[in-house]
């Protein structure tokens, strides 16, 4: 059983990351991958896992000039919507905050959903269509999803 929430959607705000829509939307870009560390972290694993899927082929990842790896912003996206689990989410408190990546995002005419895979835990928001075009949400974003009573927030983390 999946539950439904009212989401609201906020972001950090820096005049210097306004959208170039004039929207006044305030936003960091995309990151287009994640330092390895970064991945592990969003993916719930050790950087010695990331490695051995890398050699294993299961993990695409780059590298820097500097000879560091990177892991893309799609995969870190593949790999969280194949590991998450289908039991239903469930908050035990109203101060939970998820910090995770952004699976999927689907617009209809007015409305939109966003999946965020937080951990072990898999994150549905039901918002406007408008939200998530302001927002700019893809997957492979990292976003926290707040979750308090029947609400669900969703902002995008502070550096």
């Amino acid at each position: 059983m999946l539950a439904a929430f009212v989401v609201f959607l906020t972001m950090p705000r820096d005049e210097a990351h306004v959208g170039s829509s004039g929207d006044g939307v305030a936003c960091d870009p995309m990151p287009d991958a994640y330092r390895i560390g970064e991945a592990a972290k969003a993916l719930g694993v050790r950087v010695e896992t990331l490695r051995r899927w890398e050699r294993e082929g299961k993990l695409r990842v780059e590298r820097t000039s500097g000879g560091q790896r990177t892991v893309p912003a799609a995969e870190v996206a593949r790999l969280l919507a194949e590991r998450r689990a289908d039991e239903p989410i469930a908050a035990a408190s109203a101060r939970n905050r998820f910090l995770g990546v952004i699976t999927e995002v689907r617009r209809d005419g007015l409305a939109a959903t966003v999946e965020i895979q937080a951990g072990p835990h898999r994150v549905l928001a039901f918002i406007t269509r408008e939200a998530a075009d302001q927002l700019r949400l893809e997957p492979g974003m990292e976003a926290v999803a707040t979750v308090k009573a029947t609400s669900v927030m969703v902002n995008l983390p502070e550096d």
